[in-house]
């Protein structure tokens, strides 16, 4: 199949598959005489796994060892669940960020009168110059 035939069965995009074989994520595609890329059902199960794990939020270094430990069948699954147990981790850490920022927002947001006036808390709290941990 083309690329853009394994792009639409696997929701990946050209843009992104080329880009996943030139970083060497994924192996380079067979090609054609003419320089066409071709793409196998294995190639399509494989840009499935990658979209699921971008999906989750794993990274890109990340993906590449689940695909080592997929393809290797020799694998502990101990090995994977502690990466999954990291990804958890950090997932937790940027969801508490998060959860900070909104409360800070939200505060900043009730504060402000929402009129025509011209003094605004939001605005002021942006100027204001603090350090970041």
């Amino acid at each position: 199949m083309t690329i853009g035939d394994a792009a639409r069965a696997s929701g990946v995009s050209a843009k992104m598959i080329r880009h996943y074989e030139a970083i060497g994520l994924l192996a380079a595609a067979r090609r054609t005489e003419s320089g066409y890329r071709v793409y196998g059902d294995d190639d399509v199960h494989q840009l499935r796994f990658v979209h699921r794990a971008r999906a989750l939020g794993f990274s890109l270094e990340q993906i590449g060892t689940l695909l080592g430990l997929w393809q290797d069948k020799g694998r502990a699954s101990a090995d994977v669940r502690a990466l999954a147990r990291s990804h958890i981790d950090e997932l937790d850490r940027k969801i508490a960020e998060m959860q900070a920022m909104r409360r800070t927002l939200a505060g900043l947001a009730a504060s402000c009168h929402g009129d025509a006036r011209p003094d605004c808390p939001i605005l002021d709290d942006l100027a204001t110059q603090r350090k970041t941990p």
